[in-house]
This record gives C-alpha cells, structure tokens and sequence, in this order.
C-alpha cells in the first residue's frame, strides 16, 4: 500500500488502483492508516493551527511496476487528465507514506527524491535505504535489517545452533538480509549449511520447481534443525506445504519436517502460513516482529465502522470490495458490515499499528510546526522539501513518549519476540516471549505462558558435528566449514578441559603427565611396595641371593688374590665392582618402604652406579 499525504480542508479521497486481487490484511493497515489520521487531525496539534491531513491510498499490488505508475500519478496529478484524478487534491502532495516491501520503497524512493518528497515507510527494513547518500528522502519508524540479523544471530548464539539454513524470497529485501545474516553469522562462528533463493512470482512453473528443491533440500540436512527466513508470507505458505507432500510422498514420519522456523518480520504475524498445515507438523516459530502498539484505538475505529454500516464504506473502495465478497459468500445484507468488522478484528496486526501511527504523528507534527509561523492554506503554501526538513528537525510526541529519527532516518526501538502456538482451531502468533535491545545486544524475557517453552528451544540440537568433549580436539578438513569437524583425542602429555577445543594444551612433563585423551594434567608420584606385597617379596628375596652370591664370589677373589687369574681380572679393583653390585642389590630396598627411601636420598645416582657396574662386568668379560 502507498499513502499520499497532503493537507486538505474539505474532504478525504481513497483511490483503488488494484482489484483483481484483495487481501483482509492489507485492508486493516489501511484502516490503521485512516484512524491515524483522522485522530491527528481531530488533536490540538492540527487544530491549533487549522490545517488537516487528506490523504490518498493506492494499491501497489506488491509489484514494483504498479507502484512506480501509482506514484507517478500522485506526484504528476496535476498533469493527468483523467476521470480517476478528484479535484479535492487540489494540494500537491507532501508526503508518502509506505510502502510495505522494501523491494517496492526502494524502487519509488528513487522517484520522490527527484522532488525531495519525504517518505516513510513502517515496515521496509533493507539496511540499503539507511544510505542518505542515495536516498535523502526516505525515513522510517522502524530498526533495519542489520538490527534484526545481529538479533537473530545473537540467539543463536545463546542457543548454541551453529549450523543453519536460510530461506529468502529473491529481491532487495532477501538478498540484502541474506547478506547481513551472513556476515553477522560468520562473526559469531556460525555456518550456514545452504541458502535457498526463491523467485519473486508467487506462480510460474520456475517458483514450483526452486520450492521443491528447496522442500527436498530441508528435509535432506537432517542436522539442520533451525532456519531463518526472510521470504514473504506466499512462499513460506508453499514451502510448508510441499513439505508436507513430500514427506507423505516419501513415506517419511512427520516429526522429520519438524523444524524451529525463525520468522524475520516480512511473515512472523502471517498465521496464513499455516493455513493447510498444522504447527505442529511444523514445529516451533520464533517470529521477530516490530514493537508492539496500542490496538485500543483502532478498536474503537472498528466499532464505530460497524454503527456505520454500509454509508461509511461509500468513500472506500476498500471496504466496498470485501462486502462485495462477503455478499457473494452468502451474508445476508444485515450481517455484511458484522463480519466485515470480524475479519478485520483477526488481521489487526498489533505489529505495525504503532509503525503507522509514529509515520503519521511525525509528518502532522512537522507539517504544525512549520504552519505556526506561516499560513498553510494557500496551495504551495508549503513545500514537500520544507517538511522533509522539519522532519530531520523535529521529534515529535505519541502515547507520551518522545521519538526522533537518527542520522540515517531510522527509529530503532528494537524487536518483540514471538512464539507462535495452537490451541487447536487457530494459531496464536502474538505471545510476546522476549525483547531485543540493540544498545546492548540482549535479550530480556516477559512473564508470557510461552515464554519457558521459548527458553526450552535451547535443548534442540543444531549443529554439524557434535561437539568435542574435553579431552578431544577439532580436526577441520580442508574445505569444509568451520562448523564441521573431526573430534580427536589428545596424544600423551597434551590434554584439553574445554569443549570444542582447536588444539591439546601441553603438561609440564617434568612435573606432570596425562593419558591419551586427557582432560587434565596429573601430577607425577613416587609409588612404594609394602612389605606383604608379593611382587616386593619377591624382588627382595631374590635381591637376598644376589646378594649373597657376590659376597661368596667376594670372599672367593679375596682368597684367591694372589693366583694370576684374580689379579688378571683387576685385583683389588674386582672388589670395588663387587661392593657396587651389593649397593645395587641393596637398592631394591628402597622401591619397598618409602621411609627408607627418605633416608637414603635420591635413588638416581644408585641406578647409575648399577648401569656403571653392568658396564665393568661386561668389560671383564
């Protein structure tokens, strides 16, 4: 939807520019835009200073093309001549606002800078149109995408899901998010497994053929369990369908098309989706909606339009199309203007009323005080680029509170975070389950009755790989993502005591030692036999008969000292090698009680002075 603002005395004129297609929920926005305006010009802002907003609304029919004709009308009116142009609009026009998709905003913030015409628009956020440079006139009353993808990410981190897929529908929008994402993503180490782009057109044989590949794609990455979404409502509608009739197709269980869906703001308030599946075939959507308004006043709008009936619609095209619909399922005339108001109830869209609402109080609030202090009655009397000014200039009131747009023409109040859930006959997808603070990149949770199911997701498990225990190290082979690793051990001596570690950490081997996959390091003990341990008796007596063995060689080299062959094998120096082998015999004592081995010192000179021994023994031979 477009709306062409300007400032009128007399009447309102609603132009429809599309029929061949109508949609309840852009009705309620035009409705939400209409009791802005009318509530504006009935305050003291514009009454103090006798001026009221007219407004025009066309219908872009979400395609670029229609947009940029329904704006090229608005602007160049005054050079048309034709039945569609009401002379109310005598007022060039001062403002627009809209449009809903950034791929449409983009296109027609070209043309209205070429006349510096402000626009603002309430749900656009491609973080392109925050470039000035490019697009001086453009504004809006909401956080861009890079808000939104560093939020997204931030929870995944939280949840630890590293590995991820992406679903977008082609186009400005799409593909700028996507790119955000990516970045954002690659920062906080988490990878993406595919990425899947689907074509703009809602039919053609191309869009059913990239929905298959992309349903196919889903329900083959298995450890995929978290995708993000930044494609529109009609797709994802198809997508989860053909999820379901490929899972029925290939005889699958229907818990395998279980994903948790994280929803960007183009579909987290688009029950539609689920029309002709159920959520809980789906799984869990985590919706990232804008923050919430006060529908109250709309409300009161409706009800008024119900105590109307069918002479509020003769201005409104609009409403005239959906009794038209409704008459020709069957209502009776009676019951037209009931049902209408009904429909429209369920399509509020609490998400974008306080959008809208900031989008009107600051061009009414600009347009007042540029009317204080000169009169705005005349035609020309103000100029679109005056109130572009006024805008940057101004802040401006609502509900109490103060609002300003920033250097690059944004208001980034953060994000309200929704869980969508079933009660059986209708999904609820307004529970607010948590906030996003862009200033500080958190999160704070509310009181909701979803919200610990929502804190509860943190148990699904999406990731490539598993992560690796301490203990373990990450082996990444070539060419693969960061994400998707080996998990091996640490050899001996190394050791790690973190998950997910990128390398073992080694142990002071002097002091300590650690097995083959080790957590940590264990410090190096001296072990001592006991004395009715069976090994120590055994080693004792056998040292025992060592001992006495070289005491009988002993006294027999000592008796024998003067044949040739003692003094042929060293005399009195054989002595000194028989005393070391009874030290060393002697030394096996010191492996049993640790007591003794406190008295007798270090035990290494004792094993040298036997490997010594061993040495002139062999020398002898």
């Amino acid at each position: 939807m477009l709306y062409a603002l300007n400032l009128l005395f007399e009447k309102h004129v609603v132009m429809l520019h599309c029929s061949h297609r109508f949609e309840e929920r852009g009705l309620a926005k035009s409705l939400i835009m209409i009791n802005a305006i009318e509530v504006m010009n009935r305050s003291p802002v514009l009454t103090a200073v006798n001026v009221t907003l007219g407004y025009k609304i066309l219908d872009s029919c979400s395609d670029v093309n229609t947009a940029l004709r329904a704006t090229e009308l608005v602007i160049y009116e005054d050079h048309h001549n034709t039945d569609n142009v009401s002379s109310a609009f005598i007022q060039p026009v001062m403002a627009v606002v809209g449009a809903t998709f950034s791929e449409i905003s983009i296109a027609i913030a070209r043309l209205l800078t070429l006349q510096m015409i402000p626009q603002i628009s309430y749900s656009s956020s491609a973080v392109i149109l925050s470039d000035k440079n490019r697009f001086p006139a453009f504004m809006r009353t909401i956080p861009n995408d890079f808000y939104q993808t560093a939020a997204m990410t931030t929870l995944f981190n939280i949840n630890n899901w590293n590995w991820v897929g992406i679903v977008i529908t082609d186009g400005d929008y799409g593909r700028s998010a996507s790119e955000q994402f990516l970045i954002q993503a690659l920062g906080k180490g988490i990878c993406v497994a595919f990425s899947l782009i689907i074509p703009q057109s809602v039919i053609g044989e191309y869009t059913h053929y990239a929905i298959e590949i992309a349903a196919a794609m889903i329900l083959n990455n298995t450890k995929v369990q978290v995708i993000v979404s930044f494609a529109r409502s009609t797709h994802v509608k198809l997508l989860f369908e053909e999820l379901k009739n490929q899972v029925l197709r290939r005889g699958l269980n229907r818990e395998s098309m279980r994903r948790v869906w994280v929803a960007s703001d183009s579909w987290s308030s688009s029950p539609s989706v689920t029309r002709n599946v159920s959520l809980r075939d789906i799984g869990h959507i985590v919706g990232f909606t804008h923050k919430h308004g006060d529908s109250s006043s709309y409300n009161q709008y409706l009800s008024r339009l119900e105590k109307a009936g069918h002479e509020y619609a003769k201005n409104n095209p609009f409403l005239q199309k959906l009794f038209m619909l409704l008459s020709a399922a069957g209502h009776k005339d009676t019951e037209v203007v009931s049902e209408a108001v009904k429909i429209l109830r369920k399509h509020i869209g609490v998400d974008t009323i306080l959008s809208i609402e900031m989008a009107i109080s600051a061009i009414a609030q600009a347009v007042a005080s540029i009317c204080k202090s000169k009169d705005c009655k005349g035609p020309g009397a103000v100029q679109p680029w005056e109130l572009l000014d006024a805008l940057w200039m101004e802040e401006f009131q609502l509900n109490g509170e103060t609002y300003h747009f920033d250097d690059n023409g944004d208001i980034n109040l953060g994000y309200d975070l929704t869980m969508w859930w079933s009660d059986g006959n209708k999904v609820h997808e307004d529970d607010i389950v948590a906030e996003y603070h862009p200033q500080t990149d958190s999160f704070t949770y509310t009181s909701n009755s979803m919200t610990q199911q929502f804190i509860d997701l943190k148990h699904i498990i999406s990731k490539c790989t598993n992560s690796c225990v301490p203990g373990e190290f990450k082996k990444t082979a070539e060419g693969q993502h960061t994400c998707c690793y080996e998990c091996i051990n640490c050899t001996e001596n190394y050791y790690s005591n973190m998950t997910d570690m990128d390398q073992c950490l080694s142990c002071d081997t002097s002091k300590e030692w650690s097995a083959v996959g080790s957590s940590n390091c264990t410090p190096k003990v001296l072990l001592f036999f006991s004395w009715d341990d069976s090994f120590a008796i055994a080693l004792l007596f056998f040292s025992a008969l060592g001992i006495l063995l070289v005491v009988l060689v002993s006294a027999l080299f000592l008796h024998q000292r003067d044949t040739p062959v003692v003094k042929a094998a060293g005399g009195p120096l054989s002595q000194v090698i028989l005393f070391s082998l009874v030290a060393s015999y002697v030394s096996a004592i010191l492996f049993v009680d640790m007591s003794l081995h406190l008295l007798a010192g270090p035990q290494k000179p004792v094993c040298s002075l036997h490997h010594e021994s061993n040495h002139s023994a062999g020398g002898m031979s």
